[in-house]
Order: structure tokens, then sequence, then C-alpha cells
């Protein structure tokens, strides 16, 4: 073997190995979204197509034919065509782009494509790409014309990600790499015939362009984590009201003349409700659904020690062997007792149910209350932030929020929390 097939099986080999560690990683994610699942099957293909590579390479060193040339050449034009179709479906998912372009830009991929695709058996036939002559791989004159399609796709895929305002400069700089390092590898490999540039040349754009998307990602995970925290933060000293506190030790040194253990009882709700609203403060993890609904239960004991029988609430508690963000239910039964029945001049009843389906494990709070209008509800004023509550939900646990509520019917919040994320 000479120092091409050297180069270009260490180059095949390095791809592999580098590109079966990115594959194994989105693999093993626990949370993957759908532009992960593309870039997935790029990195398999891509993996495909190295191998492919080393094998005819392999296969070379010992004897080369007319038929081996033209099998596998034929195999790598369409392999190459085919990555940077999937490198196009993985731009179209992660880019944002107006409906119109990406289905305009959606057709011409598959338009050129597959003319592509069909060009590139006929040339089996036809010769306008390459042909093999006594088992020597030989480019046509026209060869060039045979990587039109990644022409026009890294093109469009370029002026789409540099003209996106929701792209940061980072985001551009890796795609505009992947787009014009390839091209400048094809200009190269006329150079230097025989060199596996091009490939090469994908395994360094891979690089950058997973380096850079990775950080952008982690800094925007980073961000969400700071906005759950801040409110989390706006939430938990929401929920410490002076009122509240005032009212409650008012109702507590009432009934500590009256009846000392109901008071001694009452007490320790409170104890309990604040120790659990400050450690909400410092509390990033999930905690289980159990330590939850013991602060339900020591703020509801609260509330019907100031409002007796005008507020009752019922408990069916199916299954309680799962976990929530903290200080999240709570806060539901809050609006329900304060801003549901609590309106109501005769009371009424709050139910707090929790069940477990296939997929989810699902927390009802159900008042016949006044009712609102869903709607109108907003993340400063009325209902204590269910805006807040229902961010931190979906981005802490990608749990599903919905609320079902009309005027003077009372109002059901109900929320599921996807079993994968059970800790």
């Amino acid at each position: 073997m000479g120092n091409t097939s050297y180069f270009n099986i260490a180059v095949c080999m390095m791809g592999i190995l580098i590109l079966l560690i990115h594959a194994v990683n989105v693999i093993i994610k626990k949370q993957k979204q759908q532009d992960d699942w593309i870039l997935l099957d790029f990195f398999l293909f891509t993996i495909a197509h190295f191998a492919a590579y080393l094998t005819f390479t392999l296969l070379k060193a010992r004897g080369s034919s007319d038929l081996l040339v033209m099998g596998f050449y034929t195999a790598f034009y369409i392999m190459n065509n085919l990555e940077v179709f999937l490198l196009f479906r993985y731009a179209r998912a992660y880019i944002p782009m107006p409906s119109p372009t990406g289905k305009v830009l959606s057709a011409l991929s598959y338009t050129v494509f597959s003319l592509y695709i069909a060009l590139d058996i006929a040339n089996i036939f036809t010769g306008i790409f390459f042909t093999a002559v006594d088992g020597v791989y030989t480019r046509s004159p026209t060869m060039i014309l045979s990587q039109g399609y990644q022409f026009i796709m890294f093109a469009a895929i370029l002026v789409v990600a540099l003209g996106s305002p929701r792209l940061s400069v980072r985001e551009k700089t890796a795609f505009g790499i992947y787009c014009v390092l390839p091209l400048v590898a094809i200009l190269l490999q006329n150079r230097f015939p025989g060199f596996a540039i091009a490939y090469a040349s994908i395994i360094v754009a891979i690089e950058v362009l997973i380096l850079l998307i990775s950080i952008e990602k982690n800094i925007v995970i980073a961000r969400e984590r700071e906005k759950n925290k801040e409110a989390q933060i706006r939430l938990m000293l929401s929920q410490i009201q002076p009122h509240f506190i005032y009212n409650s030790l008012s109702s507590i040194s009432t009934l500590i003349a009256i009846d000392p253990a109901k008071a001694q009882a009452a007490l320790d709700h409170f104890t309990e409700y604040l120790r659990h609203n400050l450690s909400s403060l410092t509390e990033t993890r999930l905690i289980p659904f159990t330590s939850e609904l013991r602060h339900i239960q020591s703020y509801v004991a609260l509330e019907q020690m100031r409002f007796g029988s005008r507020l009752q609430v019922v408990y069916d508690i199916q299954t309680d062997d799962f976990s929530v963000p903290p200080l999240t239910i709570q806060p539901i039964v809050e609006n329900a007792i304060k801003h549901g029945v609590l309106k109501k001049l005769e009371g009424g009843t709050v139910t707090i149910a929790a069940r477990e389906t296939a997929e989810a494990y699902v927390v009802t709070i159900r008042d016949d209350g006044v009712g609102f209008d869903p709607a109108a509800m907003d993340s400063t004023g009325s209902h204590v932030g269910l805006r807040n509550i229902q961010y931190r939900i979906e981005n802490t646990c990608r749990g599903k929020v919905s609320i079902d509520s009309r005027a003077d019917a009372g109002t059901a919040v109900t929320v599921a929390f996807p079993k994968e994320v059970r800790v």
C-alpha cells in the first residue's frame, strides 16, 4: 500500500471512532429533542460511509477491477449526496425558519437530491462523471457537475443560517464552517487526487459543528436554569405573605387560651409550612410528591383553622411514589382556595387527586369556586403566578399543565409528570 492508502485508512478509522463517540453520547442523552434524533441518523450514516470507504481502500490494496471501482465509487457519490441531505435535515430542524422558506428549501432538497441520485446511477452506463479503465478510477471532464447538489444545499444552509436572526454568532459560525470547509476540500481533492481530503474535512467540520452547538446549548440551558431559579425565588417570596403569617399567628394566639392542644398542632403546621417554603429557595432537584403533599396539608390545616366549615378539602391520593419540582402543586391548591372557593360567601370544596397512567403521574386540583377566564391569566397578578408554575413544571421535568375553568363553574388544574423523569 502507498502513502495515499495509509492516509485514507487513518482518516476513516479516526472518523469512525469519533463518530461512534458522538453517536453514543446522543443515545445515552436522557432528554432528546427532534434535532438530536436527526443528528444521530447523520452520525450513524456517516459511520457507514467511512466504513464503506475503509473497506474499499483495503480491497483495492489487494487488487482492483473495473467492477470494484464502478460499484464502490457509485456508492460513494450517492453517499456524498445523502450525507448532505441528512445535514440539511438537521439544519432544517435546528435553524428556525419561516414556514414558506422551510417548505421551499425542503422541496428543493428532495427534488435536486432525487435528480442527482438518478444521475449517479446513470453514470454507470454513460460515464458522465467517472469511468473505470483497467481498474483505475478516471474522472470525466464533467465530473465537477456531480457535486451540484452539495454546492446548492451548502449554499442554501449557509444563507439561511447567516440570515437567521434567532441564531447566535456561535451557531452561525458552526454552520458556516461546515458549509464552507467541504467545498474547499472538494477543490483540494482535485489538486491532490487519491487522498481522502474530503473525508478529513468532514471530521473537522463535524467536530467544529458539535463543539460550537454544544457550547451554545449549554449556555441556553444555564440561562433557562437561571430563569427557572428566579421564577422559583419570586414564587417562594410571594408565598410568604405578611398578612398570611399575621393571620395564622393571630389565630394560633387565640387558640392557645381556648384549646392549647389544637394551638400546638396549628403551630406545628405553621412551622412545617415555613420550613418547606424556605428550603425550596435552594432546592434545585425534584422532591418526593409526599413532601409536597405534607406542605399542602400544613397549608390547608392553617386555612381551615381560619375559615372553618367554609373550606372543605378532599384528598384522593391513589399514588404518591413519584417526584415533582418543589413548590409547584401547593401554590395551585392555594389558588383554588383563595381565588376559588373563598370568593364565594358559602365557601366550597377543593379536591386534590393523584393517579397513575401508563405514561405519567397525574395530579388534579379541582374546586367548585367562582372560576375564571384562563385566557386572562398572567404571571404578575392574580392566581399567584400560574404562568410561573407552568414554566417551572415544563422546563424542570417536561410536565404538562392544563387548566379548565369557567365563571361560576369552578376550576380544574391538571398536571402530568412524565414517568421517564422520575427520580
